[in-house]
C-alpha cells in the first residue's frame, strides 16, 4: 500500500487564507459570499445550494459577484500567474500549449456573449506549460461570440510574453487551424494539428504544403511542412485506417515532430479535466458570474499543482473541506461516496 505524505497543516491553512484573500468581496456579507463560492467548488455543487449553508440568499451572492466580479476575476488571475511564476523562477524559455475547453450551461441562453449562436456553450482558452511535472497555467481568455481564432491566440501569447518568457515551441489543437493563425504563429517554432479534410491528403505524407484559402490573397497563404500519418481503428470488427495531420516549421524528422507535439500538448487536456473537477454549477446567466466561477476553478487547480506529487486531487479537496469547517456537516456523505467503490470491491472479493 502506498501512503502519501500529506502537506503540513500550516501549508493547508495558508491555502485557505489565500483563497479568502483572493475572493475579498467588500461589504458586510463579503466573507459569507466568498465561503459560499469556495464551498461550491470543493463540493462541485451549485452556488445557489451552498449559499444556504452560509446564511446568505442566492440573490445576495449574485449581487456581490455582479457588482465586484470583474475586479475579483482580475485578482484571481493575477494570483494564478504569480503561482506559476514562482514555480518557473529563473526559467526564460518555455514550450507553450494553447487550447480551449467548452462549458455548456443549461437553461436560458445568454444572447451575444457565449461562443455558440445560442449562447449556451462557452469556450475558455488557456496557454499552459509543463515544468518539473507540473502543468502551469500562464494565460486565460474567455472566447466571446464574434472573437476570431487568431485574436484568441494573439491575446494568450501577449499575456505570456508580458510575463517575460520567450516561446521556444508552440503547439495548438486542430480547432485553431486557420490561415490567420498560421501567419501569426509562423514567427515562432510551432506544431499545429490539421483537419485532414482541410488538406485532403488521405495517405502517409511528409512534404511541403501551401494553403489555398479563397478568403485570403495569394501573398497571405502559408507554406509549411505537412505530416500525415495513420492509425488503425476497429469498429464492429472492421479495421479501417484513420488519418491525422500536423503542420510545422520545425526542421526535424517526422517521428520526432509527432512525439514532440504529444509531449508538449498532451498535458493540457488533463489540466481541463482537473479544472472542471472544481467547477461549480449556477443558474445565473450573467457573463461575469459564469466567468468568475470558471476562473475560481482555475485558481483551485493552480493551488492543487503546488501539492501535486504529494496528494491526489481528491485528497487535496478533502483537506480543504476539513479546513473550511462549516462544511463538516456534509463530510459524512462525502466519505461514504469515497469509500463506496472499496466496499463494493470487498463484497465482490468475499463472494469468490
Amino acid at each position: 500500500m502506498i501512503i502519501h505524505h500529506l502537506p503540513h497543516q500550516n501549508n493547508v491553512q495558508q491555502i485557505g487564507y489565500k483563497l479568502l484573500s483572493m475572493l475579498n468581496f467588500k461589504g458586510k456579507r463579503g466573507e459569507e459570499v466568498a465561503r459560499t463560492l469556495i464551498s461550491a467548488c470543493l463540493w462541485n455543487d451549485s452556488v445557489e445550494n451552498k449559499s444556504r449553508a452560509y446564511g446568505v440568499s442566492p440573490q445576495t451572492v449574485r449581487n456581490y459577484v455582479e457588482e465586484q466580479g470583474v475586479e475579483v476575476i482580475e485578482k484571481l488571475l493575477e494570483q494564478v500567474r504569480k503561482m506559476s511564476l514562482e514555480v518557473l523562477k529563473g526559467v526564460k524559455e518555455i514550450d507553450l500549449s494553447i487550447d480551449w475547453t467548452t462549458k455548456t450551461w443549461y437553461g436560458r441562453p445568454v444572447e451575444g456573449l457565449g461562443s455558440s449562436e445560442e449562447g449556451n456553450s462557452w469556450n475558455y482558452a488557456t496557454a499552459t506549460t509543463k515544468f518539473d511535472g507540473k502543468v502551469l497555467l500562464l494565460a486565460f481568455i474567455t472566447q466571446v461570440k464574434g472573437m476570431t481564432k487568431d485574436e484568441v491566440v494573439k491575446a494568450l501569447v501577449e499575456q505570456v510574453v508580458a510575463m517575460g518568457f520567450k516561446v521556444r515551441l508552440m503547439t495548438l489543437d486542430a480547432g485553431f487551424y486557420t490561415v490567420d493563425v498560421l501567419n501569426f504563429v509562423s514567427q515562432f517554432k510551432y506544431i499545429i494539428a490539421v483537419p485532414v479534410g482541410d488538406v485532403k491528403v488521405y495517405q502517409e505524407f511528409d512534404g511541403y504544403y501551401k494553403t489555398n484559402s479563397k478568403r485570403h490573397r495569394k501573398d497571405e497563404q502559408v507554406k509549411f511542412m505537412l505530416l500525415v500519418y495513420s492509425k488503425e481503428k476497429v469498429k464492429r470488427k472492421k479495421t479501417t485506417l484513420v488519418y491525422f495531420a500536423r503542420a510545422t516549421n520545425l526542421n526535424l524528422p517526422k517521428g520526432e515532430v509527432l512525439k514532440l507535439y504529444n509531449k508538449v500538448r498532451g498535458h493540457i487536456e488533463t489540466s481541463y479535466r482537473n479544472i472542471k473537477a472544481f467547477l461549480p454549477f449556477t443558474s445565473s446567466t450573467k457573463f461575469v458570474f459564469r466567468t468568475l466561477i470558471f476562473v475560481l476553478a482555475v485558481a483551485f487547480y493552480s493551488l492543487y499543482t503546488v501539492f501535486k506529487g504529494e496528494v491526489r486531487r481528491e485528497e487535496f479537496r478533502l483537506l480543504l473541506i476539513l479546513l473550511f469547517s462549516d462544511d463538516l456537516f456534509y463530510l459524512r456523505d462525502f466519505l461514504l461516496k469515497s469509500i463506496e467503490p472499496l466496499i463494493n470491491n470487498i463484497d465482490l472479493f468475499s463472494r469468490r
